[in-house]
C-alpha cells in the first residue's frame, strides 16, 4: 500500500499556494510544513491530506525532476529494516537507514534508499515499537 507520495517543486512557497487552492475543492488541506532546518535536507517541504494523514508532499530541497519520492507503508519497523536490507542487496543506495523521524511525528519509523535511477523509495511504519 503506498503511504505517501512527494515530489520537488522550483519554488515550495509559490506551490504551497497553488496546491492550497486547487486541492480544496478535493477535502485535501496543508497539514504540515517542515522548514529546512528541521528536515536536514536544504529545503522546505509542505505535506497536504485529509484528517492527520499528509500522503502528498511537496519540497523546494531538490532540483525539480530529482526530488521524485514514494512511500511504501510497513506494518511493522521489523519490515522496515528488511526493506532496507533488501534494497541495498539488490543494488540501491542508501539514502537514510532504517530509524526514528520524530519531526514528523514521535512513531514515524522509516528507511530510504536511491533505487538504481536515482529516485527515493521509502518504507515506514506509524505503530509504536
Amino acid at each position: 500500500m503506498l503511504d505517501h507520495v512527494g515530489f520537488a517543486v522550483s519554488d515550495a512557497e509559490a506551490s504551497r499556494h497553488f496546491y492550497a487552492a486547487a486541492l480544496a475543492p478535493l477535502g485535501i488541506t496543508l497539514l504540515m510544513t517542515v522548514p529546512a532546518h528541521e528536515n536536514g535536507s536544504g529545503g522546505t517541504a509542505h505535506g497536504f491530506g485529509r484528517g492527520d494523514d499528509p500522503f502528498f508532499w511537496i519540497g523546494d530541497n531538490e532540483r525539480v525532476g530529482e526530488g521524485t519520492h514514494i512511500a511504501f507503508r510497513a506494518a511493522t519497523r521489523a519490515e522496515v529494516d528488511g526493506f532496507h536490507a533488501a534494497a541495498l542487496a539488490a543494488g540501491g543506495r542508501d539514502h537514510g537507514a532504517p530509524g526514528l523521524r520524530p519531526h514528523y511525528h514521535a512513531n514515524y519509523y522509516a528507511a530510504f534508499v536511491r533505487d538504481p535511477d536515482g529516485l527515493n523509495i521509502e518504507a515506514v511504519c506509524h505503530a509504536p515499537a
